[in-house]
This record gives C-alpha cells, structure tokens and sequence, in this order.
C-alpha cells in the first residue's frame, strides 16, 4: 500500500492527526509526511487545522475532506439508489419497505448463525465486529469502563441510507434483535448527520 494510501486509512480510523504522530507511526521523516499531506491537500483528499496549545505555536491537524471520505466510498451506491428509487416508483413506498425489511431479514438471519455459538456479550461483540468488517464498514470493538462501542469508520450504504433513511433504523434494529433484550444500544454518532463515523454504545441493562 502506498502511503499515501496508509495516511488516508489512518486518517478515517483516527480521526484528525498531527504530521508528527503520522511520522512517528511510519516512521518517516516529518517533513517527509508533510510532502505528502501536501500533496493531499492539493488534490483536495484532506485540508488542516490548528489547535492553540499552551506553549508554543499551534498544532496543525489534518482531517479528511468530503473529497477524501469519498475516496472510500462503494463503487456500487449509485446503482444502489438507482434500485431503490425504481423500486419506490415502481411499488411504492410499502414496496420500498418491503425491501429493506427482507435485507433486514437475511441479514439478521446471517449475523444469528455466526454468533450462535457465543457464551457471553463480548464474544458476540467480537463476531459482530468481524462480520462488519467483512461487510466493509472498517468496524473496530472498544471495552471500555462504560461498556463497549462498537465503531463503523465508514459506511457503504451510506448515499442510499441518506436517501432511504429506513436502512439506518435497519442497522439499529439488527442489533438490537441480534444481541437482545437485556442489551441496551444507544447510537452516539451517525454519518450521515455528518460525523464521521458511526458509533454504538453497548450496555447489559
């Protein structure tokens, strides 16, 4: 993988950095690393920011742009709108729902067989995780003293779930029939309200 490449990846999971922290992980020159945010920035995948520090002068952080969440992007949610907006015209938005309902279905149906075999929370979570990985939403486990969060640094439904919002309250419903009702799932960030990410608090009641 090129760096540049790596840089963006680290970027989407992390969350805005300094060149410094990214020379440090690549073990590159910092100079080195701002050529290459430069040259980002150029092609309008990232622009920076400063953060005023005590000492000093500020810090500069580089995020993603638009532009550079998008590099990430599904080749396929075009079609994926394309479908969805022929399927309302076609039948309706009882046909539109019916759709989203049987996707909700098969994939509930998926998640329940893998994680068949697990004996306790974590080790669902853990399986959930990969599942989501596998299924491209970059997803990352955190057990922390509030419980776990459950992180999706991208979404590849996510054009269609802006235009059909359905899906989203989908998600939240697999979960939530996946791991039951004594488990409590609260969604603290969304993409699509323009954070960038998604996260899921995750709690025994």
């Amino acid at each position: 993988m090129k760096t540049i490449e790596k840089i963006l990846y680290h970027i989407k999971y992390e969350g805005p950095v300094t060149a410094k922290v990214l020379a440090d992980k690549f073990q590159l020159t910092t100079m080195g690393i701002r050529q290459h945010l430069q040259a980002m920035e150029e092609q309008g995948l990232v622009d920076a920011y400063d953060v005023k520090v005590k000492v000093g002068r500020p810090t500069r952080h580089w995020q993603l742009t638009s532009q550079g969440h998008q590099h990430f992007s599904d080749h396929h949610a075009e079609l994926a709108i394309q479908t969805l907006d022929a399927v309302s015209d076609l039948f309706g938005q009882q046909g539109l729902q019916a759709i989203i309902a049987q996707r909700e279905q098969q994939t509930l149906t998926h998640y329940q067989a893998a994680i068949a075999d697990c004996p306790d929370l974590k080790s669902k979570l853990m399986t959930l995780t990969e599942l989501r990985q596998r299924d491209g939403y970059m997803a990352e486990l955190i057990n922390d003293d509030h419980g776990f969060l459950l992180i999706e640094n991208h979404c590849p439904i996510c054009l269609a779930a802006t235009r059909c919002p359905s899906l989203c309250h989908s998600e939240l419903t697999i979960f939530q029939h996946l791991l039951g009702e004594n488990t409590l799932i609260q969604r603290q960030e969304h993409i699509i309200t323009g954070q960038r990410r998604c996260a899921y608090r995750i709690t025994s009641k």
